[in-house]
């Protein structure tokens, strides 16, 4: 995208700073699935902990050990290199004795828990991450601090999709690919490319709604979605002063679009605004594009439309001052949200690329 998206804090109101990931131990991820290992079945579940590795490093060392194809070793979602992160990891067991696995521990592999488990762990099956951040250097009051600190908590921050969901040349190969070029891709990239377009739409739409200051209120025709589950539904006038009590207090969420086919989509003045955030021209490499017509295009290639929260807030949020200017932050962030989203919520400013928190987390 050629801008920033716009933040809820103007720069004159104060911007916080600091560096993040100096070291591994800064960045710690703990990743939380829905269930735990049953304890039987034909394949093996390892809880790993690793430095240095991101997680195919890991799969690898996994799979070469158990005499197995990497693709049937399972695991949940990726996590960073530049972190110290644990995760869960699946091994289709074979005949015979079990694998070494204590052979492949050193200072960037450990092992927290082997067991086994009946089925393979399959990828976006995760509850969310546990995240806990050293921010050293920080800048800014800490009386700053502690406001934005507890406007994080009660407010929340946009959800937008964090710019490392867009590499460094996605969104330009999505406008070849829905512009109808032909290219030489494989089913998985093709699928890549499809959720970094539909991503660009949804921040385009939200960027919108905070620039209008309405990003956390329902809209008349809203397409609203129940906290917790996928349930949405839409927002009738009679409804609404309930409906904004409600989200006051985070029962339910305002959506935007994941573009596509079919689904339940927004009317009256919720429409109006997305269909005006949409046809706003998109700037990829320099040539200009319409959203309108990428949404229409996505529809067309068979994608069913969804709808994502305009807003996420961090869970059981914790920090504490190690001294003067190193803040340690500990909180739980639902599958799908952005580290990096919520710290620029925080901050009040986009995060330099080397900075940035996801660079493997999903």
């Amino acid at each position: 995208m050629s801008e920033s998206p716009p933040r809820i804090y103007p720069a004159e109101v104060g911007l916080l700073g600091a560096e993040l990931r100096q070291t591994p131990e800064d960045f710690q991820v703990t990743e939380l699935l829905p269930f735990t290992a049953s304890g039987l079945g034909a394949h093996h579940w390892l809880v790993v902990e690793k430095r240095g590795l991101n997680t195919q490093d890991v799969a690898n060392r996994l799979a070469r050990c158990a005499g197995v194809a990497v693709r049937d070793v399972g695991f949940a979602g990726l996590k960073d290199r530049h972190a110290v992160t644990r995760q869960s990891f699946t091994v289709p067991a074979t005949p015979g004795p079990d694998p070494d696995w204590a052979s492949l521990e050193d200072d960037s592999l450990h092992f927290q828990q082997i067991s086994r488990h009946d089925r393979k762990l399959r990828r976006g099956v995760l509850r969310g991450n546990h995240f806990q951040l050293i921010l050293r250097a920080t800048t800014g009051e800490r009386s700053l601090w502690d406001a934005r600190l507890q406007h994080l908590m009660q407010s929340g921050f946009p959800n937008y999709f964090g710019a490392q969901r867009f590499g460094h040349r996605n969104l330009q190969e999505a406008a070849r690919l829905l512009s109808g070029q032909p290219m030489r891709i494989d089913r998985h990239r093709r699928g890549l490319l499809w959720s970094a377009a539909r991503s660009a739409l949804f921040n385009q739409v939200l960027a919108e709604r905070v620039r209008q200051a309405n990003w956390t209120e329902i809209l008349p025709g809203e397409v609203v979605q129940l906290a917790g589950s996928h349930s949405i539904f839409l927002a009738e006038d009679d409804d609404l002063t309930d409906l904004q009590l409600r989200a006051a207090d985070w029962d339910l969420h305002p959506t935007g679009p994941l573009p596509g086919r079919g689904g339940l989509a927004p009317v009256a003045a919720a429409a109006a605004l997305e269909t005006s955030a949409l046809s706003a021209g998109l700037i990829i490499a320099g040539a200009a594009d319409d959203g309108l017509h990428w949404a229409q295009r996505l529809a067309e290639q068979g994608l069913d439309a969804a709808r994502r929260p305009l807003r996420a807030r961090p869970e059981n949020l914790t920090s504490h001052w190690q001294d003067a200017q190193i803040l340690v932050l500990s909180f739980f962030l639902p599958a799908g949200v952005f580290a990096t989203s919520c710290v620029e919520g925080l901050f009040g400013q986009e995060m330099a690329d080397a900075q940035r928190l996801d660079l493997y987390v999903d």
